[in-house]
């Protein structure tokens, strides 16, 4: 059972990002720690905003977005990227 777990904290550590003086895993991340696709994940957020602190869920601004991309691998906008910021 702890190799499950430092498998499990190995791939949830690999995701945090740091962001707004905040540790922060994008949608994209959490939809699939959970087996769910992204629009769902974010349907049910904003279904259910008063489960989540204001400083829990947030979106990403333009440059914050820039950012990532150019520090992470996002696939272009052009070739079938995102449409809205994480």
């Amino acid at each position: 059972m702890p190799k499950q777990r430092t498998a499990l904290a190995s791939a949830v550590e690999s995701r945090i990002f740091f962001l707004r003086h905040q540790r922060v895993i994008l949608d994209a991340d959490i939809a699939e720690l959970y087996g769910v696709p992204v629009r769902v994940l974010n349907q049910q957020i904003k279904r259910n905003r008063e489960r989540f602190p204001s400083d829990f869920v947030f979106q990403l601004t333009a440059k914050e977005h820039e950012n990532l991309r150019s520090q992470i691998v996002i696939s272009s906008n052009t070739h079938g990227g995102r449409r809205y910021p994480p």
